[in-house]
Order: structure tokens, then C-alpha cells, then sequence
């Protein structure tokens, strides 16, 4: 899918009304919440007597309670009924609370505006499921990456859209109030209309019987998602980004009236730059990944949160402003564009990491069950936030200032990357595969849609380099379990990478039968349980350029376990530091110079039977054609 391709997905009815949908739901969540703590922040005093401070953290908790105690029933509700006529039951709840609320802002009425907070996180508790749960029905698997990515862009450029919106608005003299009472009914009635245009969606599970205790139903869904502990893992990364994203906006009010000393249109600028970011972010995945769900973008991301969250404490206390300013005042204060800056990077990075995640929970779920994973992981992002309003109030109590709150949340954001990066190295694994291909390394993949999406296969590829495996890793769509000579398994620190990736060691019957046989018994237990398991039939590196004679273990492999064959070819390699062409290492490097070009190819599928040796090395050998 090309990049112009992944905004034509807006074109189709599969993909528009639903975007469009979900656009108008998250634009009215924030118009409507922003305008109430903008006009709590800038106005407390004609409607309450409480801490701004503290009503800043406890609005966003109330929002997401309803995700923390319904989440279970509506994932249920996702997975046993049609999701476009949820969804459009969903826009008739919103437009009768936002009635509610046009009440609360009339009568300046806190407390029922309160409600109508916890009632739009109810609203936004039942889409949720039904939002992820929809786009695997009706995207392809190479469109899910860029899907997610435009699904995401549109949900913060809505939040950024309705929280300019509501900001503005609500401080409007006379008519603010009013504006946003009856505006949020209009935006409201607009995503219903566009909600009548989602195509039909069958329902997953439509016998499911739904258990109404939601205390059993949470405990259910997440003892299922943890399971499948690259799923669960995930969820926990994906509500971790929650927590993170949770304390650095709520504190985005009460940081630019009292640190940056801004009124309501810097506070507009912070929330601009931020939801901008998050969406490039986003849209960058696609570029970035391939097309295909690349979780070595994760640790990325992390890695970036943390840096950036780290340089806008230090870009704060470095902010010596005391004077009230306007939007122009601040963009000409010293300092003012390095805060920007940490800003927008931070929502960058943290599209890196949170779009990878929800691809991957998405395609690797049971898919009877996707909604409810989903529901399980609201719950889970439910509980995160609600700790982050906890974490961000105990804080303040504590006597932390907004930027030392900034700092804290950053140096724990590397702790909780670190911890979930060692239960899950595959993570970390693929982002040092990732780095490989897009540093040292320019991989051009050609045809590598012809790797299957599912079940089991045998890929035999030409055996040039000590990195031949982690570039084939980095293109793949799929995880695969490599067969590698015992000697280039145990070289240090690519001895770790491997382990990681379940490579198996196998080692001539001459030097060690019992390895030798041990690996014949992974492979037919790996491809028993269908993943795909990647062979270098020459049994060793070349050392001259061409290709050696492929051995007979490949027949071996099939005669147990007859599966289909993939040739394919590594081009370009040769001569790059980590092979054994003569000559210095470092000298040849730097004669390819960076970023040299290689380039990997996948031929066409053979039966088993018709996979012998010979044909196999003439299939690899037409793939590599004359650049080695």
C-alpha cells in the first residue's frame, strides 16, 4: 500500500463514515471537557471554591471510570452485535448528553456537568471495542499499519480540533457559554448522520451469552488476554503510554498560567503542538514499518518519551518568564521554542510507540475475541489513568512543581520500558533489526507479500553474511525461526538476538549428532504449530561471493513436515563488514559507505515434493541474479 493510498482508505465506505465517526466522537469529548477546565482554570471562581490543581486531575479520572468499571460489558456487546448499528446507538447516547450538559452550562450547574463527563466516558467506554475491533474486518492485513495510523492521526487531530475549539469558545464574551452548550449537540448530531453510512458489520460471536456482572466479566477478560503474553504484554505498553500522555496533559493548564505564565491561547499552542505531533507520529509508522506491524517502533517511541519528557523539565526550569503573555508574547520569550519542540517530539514519538502496539494486539488476538481484548485493554488503560490522576495529585501534595512532575514521569517511563522490554525481548529485538535496515543498511524487500500471513512454511534463502538473519527478520510481516549454523548462534551479542528470536542452533552430525537431530525435532515442532522457519541450506557463510551447493536437510525437513517452499535471495551484501570477503573489515565498509544498498527477494512458492536441492539453489540463485 502506498503512502498516498493510506488517505484513500478515507475515500472508501469501508474506511470513511467509520473514520469520520470516530473523528466527530473524540472532537466532541474535547471540546466539551477542555471548555469545562479551561473555564475552571481561567474562571474558577463563579463556579467553585475548589483547587483548579486539583479539579484539572479530577475531571480526565472522572472521564475514564466508566472505561475502568464497563469496559467488560461492552467488549461483550462488541462481539455479539452488529458494530454499525452499535455504533450508531452509541451517537444517539452522546446527542442526549450533550442535552444534558447544554442544562448543566446554562444553570452553571458544576455538578451536572460532572455527570455529563462521566457520561461521555460511558459513551466513549462502548465505542472503544467496537473502534479496534472494526478495522480488522475490513482492512487487509498489509492496510492495518496505515488504518491504525490514520485512525490515530484523526482521533488527536479531533482532540486537538475540539480542544482549540473549546478553549476558544467557552472564554468568548457573552456568548461562550452558550456556544459550546448547544455546539456540542450539533457536532454530536453530525457523527450520528455519519454513522448511518458504516457498512455492515457481522457480529463475531453472536450466541455469546453476556454476563452483566462487570466485576466478573473484568477479572474474565483480562485472566483470557493474559494468555497470550505477547497480547498482554502489549496492552500493558499500550495503557502504560495512557498513564504517560494522562499526566503530562493534565497538567498542561495550571504549567501554562503559572510556569509559562500564559493565558488560554498558549494553552491552545501546547495542546496544538502536542496533537499534531501524535498525529505525524502516527502517519510516520506506515513509512516507517514498511507496510507491515513493526514493533521494533516501539522502543523507539519509549526511548523518545523518555529524552524528550527529560528535556522539557530541563527546557522549563530554563524559562525565565515572569510577565503574562498572549500566543505572540510566549513565541518570542528565550526558551519558549525548546518547550515547543519537546512537545511536539514527545507526541511524535509516542504515535511510534502506541500504533504498533494496537496493530499487533489487533492481528495477533484470537479473532473471536478481538473485542473483547480491546475492552480488556480499556480496562487496563482505565486503571492507568485513573493511577496517573492518583500519581499526578499525590505529587502535587507531595510539593512537586508541573516540570519535577514532567521529570518523574519521563525517568519512570524508562523503567517500565526496560521492565516489559525484558518479559517481551522481541520488542527490543526487532527494534535493533529495525535500526540495522534503516542505519548501516537500505533494504529494498521485493514481493514479500508472498510470505504467507498465516501457517506454516520453509523459506530458503542464500547464506552471505552474519546478519542475514536479522535483515530477513526486519522484512518479514511475520516472526521466523531461524536454522543457524551452533558457531554463528553462539557469537556474542548476536547470540542474544537470536535466543530472542527462538533461532535453532544445528551443528554437523560430525561434530554433534545429538544437536544435529535436536534441531530436526524444532523445526517439525515449529511448523506443526505454523510459524515459519527459515533455512540457509549451504550450511555455511560464503566465502567467495557465489553460492555454495545446498545440502540435503532441506528434503529431510519436508519428507517429516511437508509444507510449502519460499526461495529467496539476499543482492548487495557482499563485501559489507560482517562477511568473509578478504581485505580489512573496516577498509571495505568504508568503501561501500553508510547507508549501503541491499536488497532481499522472495520467489514464487513451491510444492513440497518439487523442493529438492538443486531445484531450489537454480530458484535462489535466479533471484540473486549478478549482485551479490
Amino acid at each position: 500500500m502506498s503512502q498516498s493510498s493510506q488517505f484513500a482508505l478515507l475515500a472508501q465506505r469501508r474506511f470513511g463514515p467509520f473514520f469520520w465517526t470516530q473523528f466527530f466522537g473524540a472532537f466532541n469529548d474535547n471540546v466539551f471537557k477542555t471548555a469545562l477546565l479551561t473555564i475552571l482554570t481561567y474562571d474558577a471562581l463563579s463556579w467553585t471554591s475548589m483547587d483548579p490543581g486539583l479539579l484539572n486531575n479530577l475531571i480526565p479520572g472522572l472521564f475514564i471510570l466508566p472505561f475502568l468499571l464497563f469496559s467488560a460489558t461492552a467488549g461483550q456487546l462488541a462481539d455479539k452485535f452488529e458494530k454499525a448499528g452499535l455504533a450508531r446507538y452509541v451517537k444517539l447516547l452522546e446527542i442526549a448528553i450533550m442535552i444534558l450538559a447544554a442544562f448543566g452550562w446554562l444553570r452553571k450547574d458544576l455538578w451536572l456537568l460532572v455527570g455529563a463527563v462521566v457520561g461521555m466516558g460511558m459513551h466513549s467506554t462502548v465505542f472503544g471495542p467496537v473502534k479496534y475491533a472494526y478495522l480488522p474486518q475490513h482492512l487487509k492485513q498489509e492496510e492495518l499499519v496505515g488504518g491504525n495510523g490514520v485512525i490515530e492521526m484523526g482521533t488527536f487531530v479531533g482532540i486537538l480540533l475540539g480542544e482549540v475549539l473549546g478553549a476558544v469558545l467557552v472564554v468568548h464574551k457573552p456568548w461562550g457559554i452558550g456556544l459550546v452548550a448547544f455546539g456540542t449537540i450539533g457536532i454530536a448530531v453530525i457523527g450520528w448522520l455519519f454513522s448511518r453510512r458504516i457498512p455492515y458489520s457481522p457480529a463475531s460471536e453472536p450466541d455469546l451469552k453476556i454476563n452483566w456482572n462487570p466485576i466478573t466479566e473484568t477479572v474474565r477478560n483480562i485472566r483470557f488476554t493474559r494468555q497470550n503474553r505477547p497480547v498482554f504484554l502489549s496492552v500493558l505498553g499500550n495503557s502504560w503510554f495512557w498513564f504517560y500522555g494522562a499526566v503530562i496533559l493534565a497538567q498542561f493548564p495550571v504549567y501554562t498560567k503559572d510556569y509559562l505564565h500564559g493565558d488560554h491561547s498558549v494553552f491552545v499552542l501546547l495542546l496544538t503542538v502536542f496533537s499534531l505531533g501524535i498525529g505525524a507520529g502516527s502517519l510516520l509508522c506506515e513509512r516507517l514499518s514498511g507496510h507491515k506491524v513493526e514493533i521494533g517502533l516501539v522502543p523507539f517511541g519509549s526511548i523518545g518519551l523518555s529524552v524528550f519528557g527529560i528535556d522539557l523539565f530541563l527546557a522549563s526550569i530554563g524559562y525565565v518568564n515572569t510577565t503574562a503573555v498572549d500566543f505572540a508574547g510566549f513565541i518570542a520569550q528565550h526558551g519558549s521554542v525548546r518547550i515547543l519542540f519537546d512537545i511536539v517530539m514527545i507526541g511524535v514519538f509516542g504515535g511510534f510507540y502506541i500504533v504498533p502496539l494496537f496493530a499487533l494486539i489487533q492481528t495477533r488476538c484470537d479473532r473471536k475475541h478481538v473485542s473483547r481484548t480491546i475492552a480488556g485493554m480499556n480496562i487496563m488503560n482505565a486503571l492507568f489513568m485513573v493511577v496517573a490522576a492518583l500519581f499526578a495529585m499525590v505529587l502535587l501534595r507531595m510539593g512537586f512543581t508541573i516540570p519535577q512532575i514532567f521529570m518523574a514521569t519521563a525517568l519512570l517511563n524508562a523503567v517500565v520500558a526496560i521492565y516489559i522490554f525484558s518479559l517481551v525481548p522481541e520488542f527490543l529485538m526487532r527494534f535493533l533489526a529495525w535500526m540495522l535496515i534503516h542505519t548501516i543498511h537500505r533494504v529494498h524487500a521485493v514481493d514479500t507479500d508472498r510470505i504467507p500471513e498465516e501457517g506454516a512454511a520453509v523459506l530458503v534463502c542464500n547464506h552471505v553474511s552474519y546478519v542475514d538473519a536479522i535483515v530477513i527478520m526486519a522484512a518479514s510481516p511475520r516472526p521466523i525461526r531461524f536454522v543457524m549454523d551452533h558457531r554463528i548462534f553462539k557469537i556474542p551479542l548476536l547470540s542474544w538476538i537470536f535466543r530472542t528470536a527462538k533461532a535453532i542452533p544445528i551443528a554437523p552430525v560430525k561434530d554433534d549428532p545429538w544437536l544435529t537431530e535436536k534441531a530436526f525435532v524444532d523445526v517439525a515442532q515449529a511448523l506443526h504449530e505454523g510459524e515459519l522457519v527459515c533455512i540457509f541450506p549451504e550450511g555455511k557463510l560464503t566465502s567467495t561471493g557465489e553460492m555454495n551447493e545446498f545440502k540435503g536437510g532441506i528434503r529431510k525437513i519436508l519428507d517429516r513436515t511437508p509444507v510449502p517452499v519460499i526461495p529467496m535471495a539476499l543482492r548487495g551484501l557482499w563485501g559489507s563488514m560482517l562477511t568473509r570477503s578478504p581485505g580489512n573489515p573496516f577498509e571495505r565498509s568504508f568503501r561501500r559507505g553508510p547507508f549501503s544498498r541491499l536488497s532481499l527477494v522472495v520467489g514464487n512458492v513451491l510444492d513440497p515434493a518439487n523442493a529438492t536441492p538443486e531445484t531450489l539453489h537454480e530458484q535462489v540463485r535466479h533471484l540473486r541474479g549478478d549482485w551479490k
